[in-house]
């Protein structure tokens, strides 16, 4: 991966090493795991706020599933010294090396700030944050009244993802949008 490529997405947090020969703790933020943390595959490097255009890259020499993350080795790193300094970083991927969304699918920062409306075309609010929760996922949205409240991303309550036209359409059961 070149650092500088145009709108990375941060794909993997490394929550600190793991063991003695080199390998990190990652904690996934990709559904497509397989593909970004495939043997080979290079990702760059940053933090919460993002990857510099002359960020450092990595390498991934191998990838396994532990516990609800996965354990990952980086080229060149063979002991638990040459993994701590990772502990904390962001790992970053190229958009057009990420399998795209579906047509009514979005990656959540791209959620943030759209317009959320019912079905019937009221204005509920705007996404202000996205939660990754169980048993289902929230959007925050913050209403006209200064109000948040956390809609569940699922079916049947969320009828319809618009990146392009700024909004998100949902049909909300009786009393969800009384509650905050």
């Amino acid at each position: 991966m070149n650092a500088s490529a145009v709108d990375p997405l941060a794909v993997g947090t490394v929550t600190r090493a793991h063991g003695t020969k080199g390998e990190v703790f990652v904690w996934p933020l990709t559904d497509d795991v397989e593909t970004v943390f495939a043997e080979g595959a290079q990702l760059g490097l940053g933090d919460e706020d993002g990857m510099a255009p002359d960020a450092e890259t990595v390498r991934i020499a191998r990838a396994r599933g532990f516990k609800r993350g996965l354990l990952v080795l980086f080229d060149g790193i063979t002991d638990r010294e040459g993994a701590e300094p990772y502990r904390g970083r962001y790992l970053y991927a190229a958009r057009s090396a990420l399998t795209p969304p579906a047509e009514d699918e979005a990656y959540y920062h791209e959620l943030v700030g759209l317009a959320v409306e019912t079905v019937e075309g009221e204005r509920v609010g705007t996404v202000r944050q996205v939660f990754e929760m169980r048993p289902a996922d929230q959007l925050e949205v913050e209403g006209p009244d200064g109000v948040r409240r956390l809609v569940p991303l699922i079916r049947p309550i969320l009828h319809a993802i618009d990146v392009a036209g700024g909004r998100v359409v949902i049909d909300p059961p009786p009393g969800l949008l009384e509650l905050s």
